[in-house]
């Protein structure tokens, strides 16, 4: 039953993550943490390893629609690629209790920056190429780190960043799938060493992942509004981190 349970909870929010790009390693960990499963152990490297797999199969309808800069993020997913499993080699250093607070904190951050921009108009120009990609570079070394060390892929940074350089909404939210994919896969192998695998868990969420990240990401490239989209996302990882603040408090 509470496998069951995982699994619905674990659907709903890879479709609604999906819609971003950002894979839904931020929910992903905590909703294995609070169903009991150890952090480090089973949270974690699960948690990256849907991430990684949710924004993937996303990438399959956004490029359909021509959603995704390939050319663009290619810097920024070659830097998480690299730091992501540097960043999981450190989680092992340090205490459960400060890993939870880092990663309540940043989806505060997360979820404050997109209740911001969910007032803005969408952007008309996009940052010149070569500067999105030495901006990209340290962004993505900074994301896949962080994504490694918490688990969560990291999409969290890029999304709002990609706004900045001039995105627009649905093209930021694929271009993100194509660098969290990175991130999070790297990262998931970062960890796999000093994970634990359980087979019926990560069989049944699987599927959940599968069938809902084409449904979220079709939505998004097709009828999905872009500011009622940031605000359910904001909403959502609110809720989140005043769970996990009172849980570690």
């Amino acid at each position: 039953m509470l496998y069951l349970i995982v699994s619905v909870l674990i659907f709903i929010v890879s479709f609604v993550f999906a819609m971003l790009g950002l894979g839904g390693g931020m929910v992903y960990v905590p909703i294995l943490k609070w169903a009991g499963f150890p952090m480090k152990e089973v949270a974690i490297p699960l948690g990256l390893l849907l991430n990684g797999l949710n924004t993937m199969l996303a990438l399959i309808p956004f490029s359909r629609k021509k959603l995704v800069d390939w050319k663009g993020g290619l810097a920024m997913a070659i830097a998480a690629l690299i730091f992501s499993p540097i960043g999981a080699y450190t989680s092992q250093f340090i205490p459960e209790k400060p890993l939870m607070i880092l990663f309540a904190i940043a989806v505060v951050v997360a979820a404050v920056r997109t209740l911001w921009a969910s007032n803005q108009k969408e952007p008309e120009e996009v940052m010149p190429l070569k500067k999105r990609s030495i901006i990209g570079s340290g962004v993505g070394a900074f994301a896949g780190f962080a994504g490694g060390l918490l688990g969560i892929g990291g999409g969290f940074i890029i999304a709002p960043v990609l706004m900045w350089m001039g995105y627009k909404t649905k093209v930021a939210a694929a271009t993100t799938a194509f660098v969290v994919t990175f991130s999070s896969f790297s990262g998931y192998l970062g960890h796999a060493a000093e994970g634990e695998m359980n087979w019926t868990l990560t069989i049944l969420v699987v599927i959940a992942v599968i069938i809902a990240s084409q449904l979220g990401a079709m939505f998004m490239s097709g009828k999905a509004k872009p500011k009622m989209v940031k605000q359910v996302y904001a909403i959502v990882l609110l809720g989140i981190a005043v769970k996990m603040i009172w849980g570690v408090m």
